[in-house]
Parts: C-alpha cells; sequence; structure tokens
C-alpha cells in the first residue's frame, strides 16, 4: 500500500511533511483533513491519531506516525537519499536547532488552537494576531542569524534538509501576520531559492486538495 499523508492545505505542520516526501522523490496519497471545519475532532481521525491533529502520516506497512518533525526523522531513516541531515554530528545538531526554532518555539504559540484558546479568553483578535507576529519575529531573529552563517543557498549549506522543510512553511505562514520580510534577508533568499525548487512547488499549499481555486 502506498504511503498516506493526512493533511490540511493550509496547515504548515504538513506542508513540512509534504517537502520532506517530495525531497526523497516518495509517492504518496493524500487525505485531506480540514482542520477549519473541526475534522481532526472527529471520532474517524481521532481513532487514528489521538491528539487530534495533522498530520499523521500511515506507513506503507499499515503504521500510522505522527508529529512532523518525528515523520521526517523517520523518511530520513528509511528512505536516506537524497539525505535532509548533514553528514557530519556537528551539522546535524545546527540543522535541527533551526528546525526546533520554529516546531517548539514559534508555531506552537501561533497555531489554531492556541489562537482559538486565547480568543476564548477574551482576547481580541488583533491581539491574538499581534501576540503572535511577536513570537514569529523573535524566532526569525535568531534563525536569522543562524542562516546568515550557515546557509549556502538553503539554511544550511546548498541543498535543502530538514531545517528548509520546516522553515519555508512558516515563512510562508507569515503572511498572515503583515510581517515585513526584508527584515530578515536571508530567510527571505532561502524561501525564494525554495521557491524554484519542484519538491517546494508540489508542497505548496496552493496545490493542495482543498486549497482554494483562483
Amino acid at each position: 500500500m502506498p504511503l498516506t499523508l493526512y493533511s490540511f492545505w493550509a496547515a504548515t505542520a504538513p506542508y513540512r511533511v509534504r517537502i520532506g516526501l517530495a525531497l526523497k522523490g516518495l509517492d504518496f496519497d493524500v487525505v485531506p483533513v480540514d482542520l477549519g471545519a473541526g475534522d481532526q475532532h472527529g471520532e474517524a481521525y481521532r481513532g487514528r491519531n489521538p491528539q487530534g491533529l495533522a498530520p499523521a502520516l500511515e506507513t506503507e506497512a499499515g503504521d500510522l506516525l505522527t508529529q512532523s518533525l518525528a515523520i521526517l526523522e523517520w523518511l530520513e531513516e528509511t528512505h536516506p537519499e537524497p539525505p535532509l541531515l548533514p553528514a557530519d554530528a556537528l551539522g546535524r545538531a545546527r540543522v535541527r536547532a533551526m528546525a526546533a526554532i520554529v516546531a517548539c518555539d514559534i508555531h506552537p504559540l501561533n497555531n489554531l488552537r492556541v489562537h482559538k484558546a486565547l480568543q476564548g479568553l477574551g482576547v481580541s483578535r488583533e491581539d491574538v494576531t499581534a501576540w503572535s507576529a511577536r513570537w514569529v519575529s523573535d524566532g526569525f531573529d535568531a534563525l536569522e542569524a543562524l542562516v546568515s552563517r550557515h546557509g549556502e543557498g538553503f539554511a544550511f549549506g546548498a541543498t535543502p534538509t530538514l531545517a528548509d522543510c520546516v522553515l519555508v512553511p512558516q515563512v510562508y505562514a507569515a503572511a498572515r501576520y503583515d510581517l515585513d520580510m526584508s527584515r530578515w534577508p536571508a530567510l527571505k533568499a532561502v524561501a525564494g531559492r525554495a521557491a524554484e525548487h519542484p519538491a517546494f512547488e508540489a508542497a505548496h499549499p496552493r496545490n493542495q486538495p482543498g486549497a482554494p481555486r483562483p
């Protein structure tokens, strides 16, 4: 059976995994999970992923994997070419640190369920947006320094890595907060380089099932 990705077109975590799958050249089926409509809370999806989040990846053997970074690491271990991690331990640690800034420090504070929880506490939509933009900006400041130091076209070196799988979707999401990416020229350059790469184009939200059509 083929790989099956449970994905929402606009969400950044599934976007990361789509990039990884495309970079590895793997065929996969997509099952849309509409997070805005609450599909993730349904009994059928909760039966697969008790946390009720996307993405989830069903392997060829029928095992279900959750959490985008864990899925990307699994892809790297089971389909090592082309590599998403550098050959040396220091390089791997730096790439994983870049990915963690997004996945652990930025994204948890600006995803849909956190926004809804804040609004449920009476925080206005405008204040939620400003609050989220602050954390994105802080993370981008740190990433700008790292990418400026270690990037050679992509976030780390001259070829895409795990860091790009995670960074590019977050740059895409930054548009929700009207952030001026000229503040982070190294990150903007990486996103521009990725836009020219067929794997990143295939994974882009506009090319996914359920995405609004122009």
